[in-house]
């Protein structure tokens, strides 16, 4: 395992887990977000916030010697990150939130690189 892929994988198992978390207890923050984006509040729990969080589960279990179980958690980040820049696509919803978006896809997106190269 590669220094950068334990890097990516630590922040982004914990980044997944706290954004998951925090979109469980609803902070005041994502409301507005949602309302632009056209979702409803009913989503932010379930799907929204267990995806999240089992993703960022998933990354850090990965990097306790179960690599494949890392490995599936960033691909399934890399399609629910896609599906949420896909919806401020359709709602033609850009608020200065949304580079956090792209940057967990980023995340997402190398960390299943890096761990299927490994």
């Amino acid at each position: 395992m590669s220094t950068l892929y334990l890097v990516l994988a630590l922040v982004g198992g914990l980044a997944n887990l706290g954004s998951g978390i925090g979109a469980m207890v609803r902070l005041k923050v994502i409301l507005p977000l949602m309302d632009g984006a056209h979702v409803p509040h009913s989503m932010l729990v379930f799907p929204i916030g267990v995806l999240k969080v089992l993703g960022g589960l998933g990354l850090l279990v990965g990097l306790l010697g179960f690599p494949l179980v890392g490995t599936a958690a960033a691909a399934g980040l890399v399609l629910f990150w896609t599906c949420a820049i896909h919806t401020h696509i359709l709602a033609n919803f850009w608020p200065k939130e949304t580079v956090g978006t792209f940057t967990f896809l980023g995340l997402a997106i190398t960390t299943l690189a890096l761990g299927l190269a490994l």
